[in-house]
């Protein structure tokens, strides 16, 4: 009996011991963050928006952290099978998402399942930056302005194409709000990815798009491109000439983010490590300067106002998604 018992007795100290010493583990590795390499998994092509944003920005990360920040572009499921992979990891701080406001507020709201919740399968990092967009046409193409536009269109129904980098893309959402708010009787032709239409946008293939000012300022400053109209409230310091299409279309309003995303329950230590990163990479005066001159906007960082973002821009997508019949299913 006794002997039963200093087994048992022996057993128990030893998981108490062992259990004692994962904790401590955990602990070191939190307080040692990061240790080794770790990796940003973006679900969007190489050439987007986010992507031209992260990798200098990655770089700086990687400089301030002391250790390397990978990219991985993993594409398909209009973002699906990237986000899940960022959602099912180990909650360690060494898998991070890229995301644009696209993955979260808008994918989800596409289709009828998704193996995510935006809201509640991430702990949110921090916004990296505002994407401004544009909205782009192929030099020969006649109207200038939002005005021409919408009158063309309505006295040439169904004849007037945009292209997007896919259904329920930012591209697509725009042009859709575009469409609800005036009547424009406007033709999609969805792409797989937003670098391959502005490509035919500039042969003439298809007349205009929406796109991330980033992808195709070089073009407008090329001549390669027209910008018609800028699709945030306020114009652009990068296109001052060039009005918003709330000032045609009041209201109206499409300005996208990027963020860095963790797997829901990465330890509170780790998402502080990062945030601390980020906002001293966004303190330096030439990381500042590369963001705004590529085309992006400065916006608030942190948890909290990623959280806030997040939530609005899900309500708001789902509402013009919804009445505009849109869905993957």
């Amino acid at each position: 009996m006794q002997t039963k018992l200093y087994r048992r007795s022996t057993q128990i100290l030893q998981n108490l011991l062992l259990t004692s010493s994962i904790l401590s583990g955990m602990v070191f590795a939190q307080s040692n963050y990061p240790n080794h390499t770790i990796q940003v998994t973006m679900p969007l092509q190489a050439g987007s928006a986010v992507d031209v944003l992260m990798r200098p920005f990655s770089q700086k990360m990687s400089e301030v952290l002391g250790q390397s920040m990978i990219i991985e572009n993993i594409t398909g499921g209009a973002g699906l099978i990237g986000a899940n992979k960022v959602a099912q990891a180990n909650p360690d701080g060494y898998v991070l998402g890229a995301f644009n406001d696209s993955i979260l507020n808008m994918v989800p709201n596409l289709y009828k399942k998704v193996d995510y919740d935006p809201l509640t399968s991430f702990t949110g990092i921090s916004q990296i930056a505002g994407i401004t967009f544009v909205l782009v046409a192929n030099p020969n193409f006649k109207p200038n302005n939002i005005k021409q536009l919408i009158e063309y269109a309505k006295a040439n129904p169904g004849k007037l194409d945009y292209a997007s980098g896919g259904n329920g893309s930012p591209q697509h959402i725009g042009m859709e709000m575009l469409r609800q708010m005036t009547g424009a009787p406007l033709v999609h032709i969805p792409y797989k990815g937003a670098a391959a239409p502005v490509t035919d946008v500039m042969a003439g293939q298809v007349p205009m798009m929406i796109s991330a000012l980033a992808v195709v300022l070089p073009h407008i400053k090329a001549g390669k491109l027209k910008a018609i109209a800028i699709t945030s409230s306020k114009r652009s310091l990068l296109l001052p000439d060039v009005p918003t299409v709330a000032e045609t279309v009041p209201g109206y309003e499409l300005m996208a983010w990027a963020a860095l995303v963790a797997p829901k329950g990465t330890p509170n230590d780790v998402i502080n490590k990062l945030n601390d990163a980020i906002t001293q990479v966004l303190k330096d005066p030439k990381m500042k300067e590369q963001i705004i001159a590529q085309g992006f906007e400065l916006v608030p960082t942190g948890q909290a106002a990623y959280n806030q973002a997040n939530k609005d821009g899900f309500n708001r997508m789902r509402k013009i998604i919804k009445d505009g019949g849109i869905s993957l299913d």
